[in-house]
């Protein structure tokens, strides 16, 4: 279990920043949408463009928006929202008129940013702590599948929690 950690874009978080995050955390899955509200981003769903996963854009109302694309299953929902989240705690100056993030987390950024938000949104969305208490207690049930049983209690997709896992 040494593998799971947290990474390093939350570690450049102000303290503050994840002080916030870890108060909705506290039970799984984690509600992103009050960790966004928090930060004064209101997240709607709404149906975007063909391929069109996700995106941050200012809100006319000020600050900004988030649009997850309806139609997305809701775990491909709630990783958009962590991921769009992560963009405006890392690269809330490279925001501009908005990043838009198809269906493989990639916009017209480098994809060093790209991996940087997909990075902090797996901490978002999949606390490390909790990932390690959850994987000890289901090690302890003798779980046959431990990635797909930690994906369903966290609300995220197999794929990604075998990535949290390292692989396991």
């Amino acid at each position: 279990m040494s593998r799971i950690k947290d990474s390093w874009q939350w570690q450049q978080l102000s303290d503050e920043q994840r002080a916030i995050i870890t108060a909705h955390q506290s039970s799984v899955p984690v509600n992103l949408g009050a960790i966004a509200r928090e930060f004064g981003v209101p997240v709607k769903a709404a149906t975007l463009g063909p391929g069109v996963s996700g995106e941050i854009r200012p809100n006319p109302d000020g600050g900004y928006i988030i649009r997850v694309n309806r139609h997305d299953s809701p775990r491909r929902q709630r990783f958009t929202v962590a991921h769009e989240l992560a963009h405006f705690l890392l690269h809330k100056d490279q925001i501009g008129s908005g990043i838009t993030d198809d269906a493989l987390y990639r916009s017209n950024k480098s994809s060093r940013i790209e991996a940087e938000a997909n990075r902090l949104a797996a901490d978002l969305v999949m606390p490390t702590a909790k990932v390690r208490a959850a994987a000890d207690e289901l090690r302890a049930s003798d779980v046959s599948d431990l990635s797909a049983s930690l994906a369903e209690r966290f609300g995220v997709s197999d794929a990604a929690m075998t990535i949290k896992l390292g692989g396991e």
